[in-house]
């Protein structure tokens, strides 16, 4: 091959593809699903369209989240008969919130080069065009669809204070900028992107609050861009009396501000309302 691996030996390669725009795929990519033998792809109509595109044959291989482990021995069967195997998702790089992840684990455990090209991602075009601090940032990906185990989610990524990138689908990101007005606060700046590369691109920015009033028919695939979390308190600095009145002074009841100091702290809900109470009656 002409994109040479590490030593030259049979390698797994991680091939970026276009999430929209055609012309976002690099040459070295195009020359690599060129020279590989096979490919793994998530869809196979949608990689055979796309090689369809660019004028290349090649044999094609479904590998999604529901068979890709069922996928590792024919993976190696490949790579140890000397074949070069390509890897690509549906759009953009391969396991960033995407399959993938499994087959390029087992190639590394089992004594295979695994090569990732650089390319196509949502998160990074997202991020630079929101107007918010681009670092340091946290990438989560896609949230839970379920409301309870949402919520539980951004209950953490509440207290990080670098830039906040998550992925959202249409139908559920009005639901999740409510839980968001209501568990990060209303003030923090938000960027959301929408068809990144595509005709209809388009970004959305404000705060939570404002994006939560606007109420915006979004359509496509989402990225959305929050600012961290600025009033970081460290807990260690402030008594377990003061942390509790700051919550009580946000609106919330005693008991909802132990559970939530309990929990922050790494302490029994029963020793923090011991404590507190103790204080109380001096």
């Amino acid at each position: 091959m002409s994109q040479k691996s590490y030593d030259d030996s049979p390698t797994l390669y991680l091939i970026p593809t276009p999430i929209g725009n055609m012309e976002d795929i690099t040459i070295r990519a195009l020359n690599t699903l060129k020279e590989v033998d096979v490919v793994f792809c998530e869809d196979t109509r949608v990689t055979g369209q796309l090689l369809k595109y660019f004028d290349i044959n090649k044999k094609l291989i479904s590998s999604h989240n529901y068979n890709e482990v069922g996928n590792k021995d024919k993976l190696i069967e490949y790579l140890s008969n000397g074949s070069n195997v390509g890897l690509v998702s549906d759009r953009g790089t391969p396991i960033i919130s995407d399959p993938g992840y499994e087959l390029a684990k087992y190639a590394i455990e089992s004594g295979y080069n695994v090569v990732s090209l650089p390319g196509a991602t949502a998160l990074i075009p997202a991020l630079t065009s929101s107007g918010i601090v681009p670092m340091p940032f946290y990438f989560y990906g896609f949230l839970n669809n379920k409301d309870s185990a949402r919520r539980k989610e951004l209950e953490i990524l509440k207290k990080i204070d670098a830039t906040l990138i998550i992925y959202e689908a249409p139908h559920r990101v009005n639901k999740t900028l409510l839980d968001m007005k209501n568990i990060l606060g209303n003030n923090r700046k938000i960027s959301i992107s929408r068809e990144i590369t595509k005709k209809y691109e388009e970004i959305y920015r404000g705060n939570i609050e404002e994006l939560v009033i606007q109420n915006n028919d979004y359509k496509g695939e989402l990225v959305i861009v929050i600012e961290g979390n600025k009033d970081i308190i460290e807990y260690n600095s402030i008594t377990i009396e003061e942390h509790i009145n700051l919550y009580v002074e946000d609106g919330k009841s005693v008991m909802d501000a132990i559970k939530i100091v309990a929990k922050e702290r790494g302490m029994k809900k029963s020793e923090v309302y011991d404590i507190y109470h103790s204080i109380e009656k001096k």
